[in-house]
């Protein structure tokens, strides 16, 4: 089987994904991070009653037309306690901020601008009509849909669905990822390794990146280089009916590498196996009954920039996003020189400059700031401690030419997926 391009591979995979997982109700204190299923609307007005600005005075506008005047202090407006009643001729009602407008007033006096004495108050300065009200449904009227189906919740979404008057949300059920580390040299991190072995170090990166994307991580372990473990292994997903099973390594032509053999035999519906991509040209895909399969590859940089590309779109697409392939890229200004690239579309390790270019717009007079993006000397796709240093994956399309310092590039911030 051909290599074939990042676009056409990222296609398929989400081609694959019949449908998004279902809808559950969930408290609003557990939706963070959750993605909203349908489209919210408000259930009240806010504020749900005219209420005061400011901390001060209710009255008559037509009372403090002329000022200095003074007023017969009737009664006090609080926050949850309103005022019964209502404010005549010559009258006033002490009042607080986000407390209620009594009955008959339609202006508020700010307390900076009257004396009190007793039950009167003197009014010294002239207020303009409905001055410091808030009125009813000033943020939002019920019924207006305020909250869009798709959104990933975060605490300004929650704390407007509770003033919407909403104590639960519509969301998708997180999609349940199956994460399997393989090969005989592996240990678990915290492990002791042997002589010859070395830490699953992607396995807990990829059960963060599922996370941090809305989905659920299940830590499969590790799987050794056999038929046997791997099928076990294999089983336990579909047991745990799961939406994704992602393996890391052994997904090569290798004589270790039995991933793919092993899902053959269990009755894989093979995708791709191999991708015009640097780091990350091993990376299968494929379906086992109703589970995706993703195959990542056994080096930690590559593993990740494969999750990157491939499986975040995958959870995306379980979530309902309408645009689960939406370009992850933006602008930047390259820091180095580098030379013409190959075949394969490369995704450079890359820091990202405090200092900024500032770029005239072809088709605009107003100039933008851009961050400089310096690849990093070393690529090689085993070494994490490059990785850890690195804000962003520096894309250069297949057989691009020669590129110079200052010239403009495309990155993808590690951030919104790490």
């Amino acid at each position: 089987m051909s290599l074939i391009p990042v676009e056409d591979a990222l296609s398929r995979v989400l081609a694959s994904v019949a449908k998004p997982v279902s809808i559950e109700r969930v408290p609003l204190i557990h939706c963070a991070g959750r993605a909203l299923a349908e489209d919210v609307s408000a259930l009240r007005d806010q504020p749900p009653f005219p209420a005061s600005a400011m901390d001060g005075y209710a009255v008559r506008s037509v009372d403090v037309d002329q000022v200095p005047t003074s007023l017969h202090l009737i009664g006090t407006s609080a926050a949850g306690r309103r005022f019964v009643g209502n404010v005549g001729p010559q009258q006033a009602v002490r009042i607080f901020t986000g407390a209620p407008l009594p009955d008959g007033a339609d202006t508020v006096v700010i307390q900076e601008d009257t004396e009190q004495s007793g039950d009167q108050v003197i009014v010294k300065e002239r207020p303009r009509h409905s001055q410091h009200i808030r009125k009813a449904g000033l943020d939002f009227a019920a019924g207006d849909v305020l909250l869009q189906a798709g959104l990933c919740l975060d605490a300004r979404h929650i704390g407007l669905a509770a003033a919407m008057g909403h104590g639960t949300l519509p969301v998708r059920c997180k999609p349940r990822i199956a994460i399997l580390a393989t090969g005989d040299e592996l240990v678990r991190a915290g492990e002791t390794a042997g002589p010859d072995q070395i830490t699953a170090s992607s396995l807990p990166a990829t059960a963060l990146m599922v996370e941090k994307a809305g989905g659920e991580a299940i830590d499969l372990g590790i799987a050794r280089d056999t038929l046997e473990s791997l099928e076990e292994r294999i089983q336990a997903a579909r047991d745990a009916k799961a939406d994704i099973l992602v393996t890391l390594g052994g997904a090569s032509v290798g004589e270790h590498d039995l991933v793919q053999q092993a899902l053959q035999q269990q009755g894989m519906e093979l995708g791709f196996w191999r991708v015009a991509l640097r780091p990350g040209k091993p990376q299968m895909h494929g379906k086992l009954d109703d589970m995706l399969l993703l195959g990542l590859p056994g080096n930690p940089v590559s593993s990740l920039v494969c999750a990157v590309l491939f499986l975040i779109p995958a959870i995306r697409a379980l979530l309902g996003d309408a645009q689960p392939d939406a370009d992850p890229t933006e602008a930047a200004i390259l820091g180095a020189d580098l030379p013409a690239n190959g075949p394969r579309q490369d995704y450079m390790r890359a820091s990202l400059s405090s200092e900024e270019f500032e770029v005239a717009l072809t088709h605009r007079a107003e100039r933008i700031p851009l961050p400089v993006a310096t690849p990093h000397l070393i690529q090689d796709s085993s070494m994490l401690s490059i990785l850890e240093r690195s804000e962003a994956l520096l894309v250069r399309p297949p057989h691009a030419p020669a590129a110079h310092a200052g010239e403009p590039c495309r990155v993808i911030r590690l951030s919104r997926f790490c």
